[in-house]
């Protein structure tokens, strides 16, 4: 029996009956604590009973702090001079520990107070270790992890189902780390829905969202049923992928399931709809749900500003207010955003100036990002500038970004120019800041400056990031990169290229080549237009899928202007309707136009 133990049985066969007595009042006291005050109340007569040493008194004492969140004070009064720190047992460090690792910013502290209870001698149990890899999670340090991994093994806790959940998780939250996780994963004998979801969580929470995806399915043919926790986390993998269909399966797996509905799932469902390009969906959903809370608001409202429906999100938002939610920081970037899409300037700075005149809330920098994109958009580029220059916080490279996009499509070059060589100044190593000086180059057909900008980027290893669509048919998710031949039937899809070509250019189409940036003829800068990987996408959808059959792709990166023609064509010479959502927002083509008016 160690010393903390050997000390507990002492104090536990001393205490007489008033002590007794006087430690079930407090306990009673502390159950029934629900502020700070009275917290410090029961402190004082925890002192004047003398029970600062009663093992069980400041275990209760630690969770109501947690509860309070005032886990600090908790351990100011165990660690504190007059307290006998040989009296902390197993489950005391236990309750702290798992009371750091519950917060947001002192998670550290958690993996300080578990190395204290290795160093007073106190042993650690199965119920220490998913408290301690969950503090690991949330700080990412995957080597940190990995030592606590080793103790786990150490103290014989390595079979431990819920030991083992939180390993899978831990790993699935540090870079570098899913493999480990998923090595443990497959190593585990009995895997149940916590497993499954603390597995399918990492792959979704590093992107990696058809690995995720494909978890599931393997985790229905095991037979364990998924829990709500699954389902949100299999919704947002969808999301990402913009995997339309295999999202609706999954509603229907819900209701067939009676997984239960909670308004977390409710939300995550909202979401998806609302961001694989089903917008009206996530309206009926959102119509019919109970309980609902800003985030339902938010996504329904953030969901309509990127279809382009500006003035239904302004007038839900409207809604939101007349119902009496109040407004987050988030909802006015989803608001703000849908006046930005649509061209609603005034509007937008009217919402703009009551979020803080009105609700009390201090513009973020994502809400200054969402205003002078609002103004580029409208061409206001000089007024951007400004808007900019007297923010009342620093710009960040991402807003300078959307100034410089901003200024090369409007013609400003020398302005553009001016400011990309001061971003590269500032950041050296970001590969976008070196791909804009070099489009500038291009516009301006200074094509020996543009060349030295590639020179650099090699000698640096940057590459740019390339386009890359994303189409799920029959269930499954293909990928195409421009100029992709990978694919087992590239002869038929380019034969199909050749063939929209064709017909595209016999209805009038004429490509937009001055966005190619290479010192090349126009002819072939119309044949690397043709390669762009949306075109890819689309002709494998014609080649695959009955006629009138709409089309859904996900772009990576914003959709060119060339491409945006070409859809328009497309849609009107083969009947499709072809949605298609980039970085930005989604645009719906049909009939020989888009939803967003060319304006994006």
């Amino acid at each position: 029996m160690n010393i903390a133990l050997k000390a507990k049985s002492r104090l536990q066969c001393k205490i007489p009956v008033h002590e007794r007595a006087a430690e079930q009042s407090c306990l009673a006291l502390l159950q029934s604590c629900n502020s700070l005050p009275k917290l410090a109340k029961i402190h004082s007569r925890i002192l004047k009973l003398g029970l600062l040493n009663n093992p069980l008194v400041l275990t209760k004492f630690t969770a109501t702090s947690s509860d309070l969140n005032a886990i600090d004070y908790a351990t100011s009064v165990i660690f504190s001079p007059e307290s006998d720190t040989l009296l902390c047992d197993t489950f005391l460090f236990n309750t702290i520990i798992r009371a750091y690792a519950r917060t947001n910013n002192l998670k550290t502290n958690s993996i300080g107070c578990y190395n204290l209870m290795l160093e007073y001698g106190v042993s650690p149990n199965k119920f220490t270790y998913p408290f301690v890899l969950k503090a690991c999670a949330g700080i990412g340090d995957l080597n940190l992890g990995k030592s606590v991994h080793g103790a786990v093994l150490k103290f014989q806790f390595g079979d431990d189902i819920h030991v083992q959940n939180t390993l899978v998780h831990m790993y699935g939250s540090c870079e570098g780390g899913v493999e480990l996780g998923r090595k443990v994963f497959d190593e585990m004998s009995g895997r149940d829905s916590v497993s499954w979801s603390a597995m399918i969580g990492g792959y979704a929470r590093l992107g990696l969202s058809t690995d995720a995806i494909d978890l599931f399915r393997q985790m229905q043919i095991s037979g364990v049923c998924p829990d709500e926790i699954t389902m949100v986390t299999v919704l947002s993998a969808c999301t990402d992928l913009g995997a339309l269909e295999v999202g609706k399966w999954v509603e229907s797996f819900i209701e067939k399931q009676m997984v239960n509905r909670s308004v977390e799932l409710c939300n995550a469902l909202i979401d998806m709809f609302a961001k694989c390009g089903d917008v009206d969906k996530a309206l009926k959903l959102f119509r019919s749900m109970n309980g609902r809370t800003i985030v339902s608001w938010t996504s329904v409202i953030a969901g309509l500003a990127m279809h382009g429906r500006g003035l239904e999100a302004v007038a839900l938002f409207e809604e939101l207010l007349e119902a009496g939610v109040p407004p987050d920081d988030v909802a006015f970037v989803g608001l703000l955003s849908a006046c930005s899409h649509c061209g609603l300037v005034d509007k937008g700075r009217e919402y703009f100036d009551s979020m803080k005149n009105d609700f009390g809330i201090i513009p973020k920098i994502e809400h200054y990002g969402c205003m002078v994109d609002m103004l580029c958009r409208s061409g206001r580029v000089k007024e951007a500038h400004e808007f900019i220059q007297k923010m009342p916080i620093e710009a960040n490279p991402i807003i300078w970004r959307t100034l410089i996009s901003a200024c090369c499509a409007r013609g400003e070059l020398k302005l553009a120019e001016s400011i990309t060589k001061w971003l590269i100044g500032n950041e050296p190593m970001h590969e976008s800041n070196y791909v804009l000086l070099s489009h500038i180059y291009a516009k301006l057909l200074r094509w020996e400056k543009k060349t030295k900008i590639r020179e650099v980027m090699d000698k640096r290893g940057m590459k740019k990031i390339p386009g890359s669509t994303l189409i799920e048919l029959d269930n499954e998710i293909y990928e195409f990169v421009s100029g992709d031949k990978s694919h087992h039937q590239s002869k038929e899809i380019y034969e199909m290229l050749d063939e929209m070509g064709r017909k595209m250019k016999k209805a009038g189409y004429v490509p937009t080549t001055s966005e190619v940036l290479l010192d090349i003829n126009e002819e072939d800068k119309e044949d690397a237009l043709n390669k762009h990987s949306e075109k890819l996408a689309i002709a494998f959808a014609l080649l695959k899928t009955p006629p009138g059959t709409p089309i859904r792709i996900v772009k990576n990166l914003r959709v060119c202007n060339a491409c945006h023609s070409a859809t328009k064509f497309i849609s009107k010479i083969y009947n499709r309707e072809i949605v298609v959502r980039d970085r930005h927002r989604f645009h719906h083509f049909k009939d020989g136009s888009c939803s967003c008016r060319d304006f994006w």
